[in-house]
């Protein structure tokens, strides 16, 4: 017999409000609406593992069809299915989960594999429907209800004649949300949120033996690391982030306590080392989708990589503010960090070749890693490795090899210079001079390396200090000390006749170099960083070393007057050309002179 009852709902304005903002994206509808088909399916099973529910031998699984036609988009499934009383218990009293109630009842078995949204989360098929029927039958084989709704707060509920066990749900889809009757629409949805669904589904099931599910119901992530091959690892990896460069190498994570957690975090090879790209980690519950790059549960530094987290723990439908101030999901964070910071420390013990090989991918990452969080610093601060003038890779203890000299004490200890090139082109002269030299530096032309060594300074300001190549000629480059020219200067005043610049004179250990312009690193530095954050600083105070041991500049005084001018305008070109990309201007006044010297030269 048919009748009619009230939706029991608080407030008679909720409908709308959950057709409206239930969900930021409304396509999640399906996602909920499978997941509902997953949990049925699996309490029928546990019901079977019991002696509850008697096996059938079909393949248990998820079917969805769209009919243009009709409007309507179905979801079946073949799970548990519900009584009448459980229809009015579940469907009709929004956001009263069957799952806890399941789940409560049959405890000492386990509830393992519930999803658990039945309830709030069916309702968001009204967010894309205008009338939504449910067709279910019980494995305690009552009779079969249909249920209709068109979601305005009222509902009609009869007996019907579905012969299977099961619940089927059917979407006449709103006119304004026609999308969705678009098959290949749906089949993206499903690959989307119900990748790794542990049941097979099908769109447009035919029965012909030639259907293929559109999901994996046993993803790479859920294995133990120890059954997967390096090509099953790569081919997880191109199929999920359609991603067809090889990454270079995963952590896979595999834990059940104190909490449950799943996954594999890859690091991808990068197109452009002057950036961070962020990658795409996927977070999943009980392999249903929940969302990218949720930073409450991974850190922010680890989005650069691409990955797959599950972790059942994680409550689907959460605030942002409540995971960022859940002490578990804090834990599940922290150890997240701590393998992937594992992962690295192992191949810089174990297979060193294949982390420098790998160093110019990772290095933004890790360095990134270390400035966002001090844990991950303090787990990986000893393999971090810079490569040298000779493309050979230093560790810490090469940059500071008294470090771990147990024979002095730690009072005598200073801060080792490490010197280090930011621009191999543009710094090639002076790359050249401390080569010469037998002097070393190290490579640091990433973006993020000006903020990294200032922050491995503020970390051990007891231990190294950095200083570009260009900024200091004290100790590397000078022969001896030598006493101040005054009358060159005087030259060189008079020629360049700029006030910001000041002119010094010391004999450099390379007599080929008639001069070279530097800069003080710690002013620099403070230059670049209001630069940076949009407070113009202008350019750093340069200091010109003109070189007494040069030949050229040793033959300046003996010059008439405006010979000097011309050559030592030409001389601070040149040291300028070195040491950084020439103006229009003084590019223009470069080649001026040029031209001239070679005028007199074929004279």
């Amino acid at each position: 017999m048919k009748r009619e009852g009230n939706i029991k709902i608080s407030s008679e304005n909720m409908m709308p409000i959950i057709k409206k903002w239930l969900y930021s994206d409304k396509d999640i509808f399906l996602r909920e609406i499978v997941a509902n088909g997953i949990d049925a399916i699996t309490k029928f099973k546990k019901l079977v593992s019991m002696g509850e529910a008697s096996e059938t031998g079909e393949e248990y699984c998820i079917k969805i069809s769209v009919d243009k036609k009709e409007k309507t988009l179905t979801v079946e499934d073949n799970g548990i299915g519900m009584t009448e009383e459980e229809v009015e218990k579940y469907i009709t009293q929004i956001a009263f989960s069957g799952a806890s109630d399941f789940i409560q009842k049959y405890e000492k078995a386990g509830g393992d594999g519930i999803i658990g949204h039945f309830g709030l989360g069916f309702y968001s098929v009204y967010m894309v429907s205008e009338n939504v029927e449910i067709f279910t039958k019980s494995y305690k084989n009552t009779s079969a209800i249909h249920w209709v709704s068109d979601g305005n707060a009222t509902y009609s509920i009869e007996e019907c004649d579905k012969a299977e066990r099961g619940t089927k749900i059917v979407l006449h889809i709103a006119a304004e949300e026609k999308e969705f009757l678009d098959e290949n629409q749906i089949k993206d949805l499903v690959r989307k949120y119900c990748a790794f669904m542990p049941y097979n589904i099908y769109v447009s099931f035919k029965g012909d033996g030639k259907d293929e599910p559109l999901n994996t119901t046993v993803p790479l992530y859920s294995k133990t690391p120890k059954d997967c091959t390096d090509e099953e690892y790569k081919k997880f990896y191109t199929d999920t982030f359609m991603d067809f460069n090889e990454p270079m190498f995963w952590v896979h994570l595999n834990m059940d306590y104190p909490f449950k957690l799943k996954g594999i975090l890859y690091f991808p090879k990068v197109k452009n080392k002057l950036e961070l790209e962020r990658g795409k980690v996927k977070l999943y519950c009980n392999q249903v989708f929940i969302a990218d790059n949720i930073k409450e549960v991974i850190p922010e530094f680890l989005m650069l990589l691409n990955g797959v987290i599950d972790c059942p723990d994680i409550p689907l439908n959460v605030s942002r503010s409540f995971l960022q101030n859940d002490r578990e999901v804090q834990k599940i964070s922290k150890h997240i960090t701590k393998k992937v910071a594992d992962k690295l420390v192992s191949l810089f013990k174990n297979d060193r070749e294949k982390l420098e090989n790998s160093w110019d991918d990772i290095a933004n990452f890790i360095k990134f890693g270390c400035i966002k969080d001090n844990d991950f610093y303090e787990k990986v601060k000893d393999i971090i490795i810079y490569k040298d003038l000779n493309g050979k890779y230093l560790g810490f203890n090469d940059l500071v090899p008294n470090e771990s000299n147990e024979n002095i004490k730690p009072e005598d200890k200073k801060p080792t210079t490490v010197y280090y090139v930011s621009d191999e082109k543009q710094q090639a002269q002076y790359i050249k001079l401390f080569k010469s030299e037998g002097l070393n530096a190290i490579l640091c032309d990433n973006f993020i390396d000006p903020h990294f060594l200032s922050f491995i300074e503020y970390k051990a300001p007891d231990k190294l200090k950095f200083m570009r190549i260009d900024a200091d000629v004290d100790g590397a480059l000078k022969s001896g000390e030598g006493t101040e020219d005054g009358v060159l200067v005087d030259i060189f005043k008079n020629a360049i006749n700029d006030d910001k610049l000041t002119f010094k004179t010391e004999e450099l250990k390379n007599i080929e170099v008639p001069a070279i312009i530097v800069v003080d690193e710690y002013m620099r530095r403070y230059s670049e960083m209001g630069q940076y954050y949009g407070m113009s600083e202008g350019e750093p105070a340069q200091t010109v070393i003109i070189n007494k041991a040069n030949g050229v500049v040793e033959k300046i005084k003996e010059l008439e007057e405006e010979k000097q001018k011309f050559v030592a305008r030409y001389i601070y070109s040149l040291a300028l050309a070195s040491f950084k990309k020439l103006s229009p201007e003084e590019l223009d006044n470069f080649q001026h002179d040029s031209l001239t010297l070679l005028s007199n030269y074929i004279k």
